[in-house]
């Protein structure tokens, strides 16, 4: 559990007339320390708490895939005292999971994204595809002999891969591991053809050379890997990234919803949270919480009709 108090430092004046915020406030992050989520969470906290002159703990509520630190937000009290910062598999749990304590977006409201990023299609380097179009063209010609990884079933590169089968109009086999870092071991070993994964995970095979990267998910080219193409230009209409969001309870008043929406966006801006974002590709995103909430709703239908059409359940 991190503490860091900003109780004893000068406010910005403008600040200051705003919407009060709690003497102490509690980010739950949904998954153990030293993961990506928990980096950031940490890495917020220090200027959050300066910005609202209280003390912030970062309290890791581990489990059930995130639903155990989930329930206990929605739950909570709906005066800014705690918040839930979390990821992409926030969306992706509530769409495959059949039943969930809370309503993820009935319950639970988000308040401001942190950064987002795309994930990158790779494969294995014993696999002889350059590009996007080699690989779904060697795709259409072997239906359902081309493997691929996922972290297990329902995770978010087990469902973005199938949104892939299905834009595309081909069928690769799933095959599901115990983490990502298991199935990028034999995607480097070339025991399965391909794989959706975030760059961080991918990176130590990548600089081994036994794993390449072909694309990224995201439907413009990102700026952060200018020499990767766009899975769309490919294949219309598929796009996803991966993001990080803080939350709060349902029912949290709109003006410390604003408030707070106000200084995690600067908070993400600043370059000292540049290098928390980086390795995942993530970028800083700008985005007002109804926006926000509208854009998640869909991404949740998205995801939910894919889990749907291919048959996705977890317990």
């Amino acid at each position: 559990m991190a503490i860091v108090s900003g109780a004893l430092l000068m406010v910005n004046p403008v600040a200051a007339a705003d919407a009060k915020l709690p003497a102490l406030v509690k980010i739950i992050v949904p998954f153990g320390p030293g993961g990506s989520n928990d980096v950031v969470a940490r890495a917020i906290a220090g200027p959050l708490a300066k910005r609202l002159e209280s003390t912030v703990i970062v309290d890791n509520k581990a489990g059930a895939s995130g639903v155990i630190g989930n329930d206990a937000v929605a739950k909570a009290p709906r005066d800014g005292s705690v918040l839930l910062l979390t990821s992409s598999t926030f969306l992706t749990v509530a769409a495959t999971q059949a039943r969930l304590p809370y309503d993820p977006l009935g319950d639970l409201i988000p308040v401001a994204m942190v950064g987002e990023g795309p994930m990158l299609l790779a494969v294995s380097s014993a696999f002889p595809v350059k590009t996007p179009a080699e690989y779904i063209a060697a795709a259409r010609a072997r239906p359902g002999e081309m493997t691929y990884g996922s972290a297990g079933v329902g995770s978010i590169g087990h469902l973005a891969t199938e949104f892939l089968n299905t834009a595309a109009k081909i069928q690769m086999t799933h095959v599901a591991y115990k983490g990502a870092a298991n199935a990028i071991v034999d995607l480097a070993g070339g025991q399965i053809y391909a794989m959706i994964s975030n760059y961080s995970s991918l990176l130590p095979q990548l600089n081994t050379r036994r794993v390449r990267a072909l694309a990224v998910t995201s439907r413009q080219p990102s700026p952060v890997f200018p020499n990767l193409p766009p899975l769309s230009a490919t294949v219309p209409g598929y796009s996803m990234e991966i993001w990080i969001c803080v939350f709060a309870p349902a029912g949290t008043p709109a003006p410390l919803i604003e408030r707070l929406n106000r200084e995690i966006r600067e908070i993400s801006a600043a370059p000292e949270l540049k290098v928390f974002l980086e390795p995942d590709g993530a970028l800083p995103v700008a985005i007002a919480p109804s926006a926000l909430t509208a854009r998640l709703k869909d991404e949740l239908a998205q995801w939910k009709a894919i889990a749907a059409d291919r048959k996705i359940v977890t317990e």
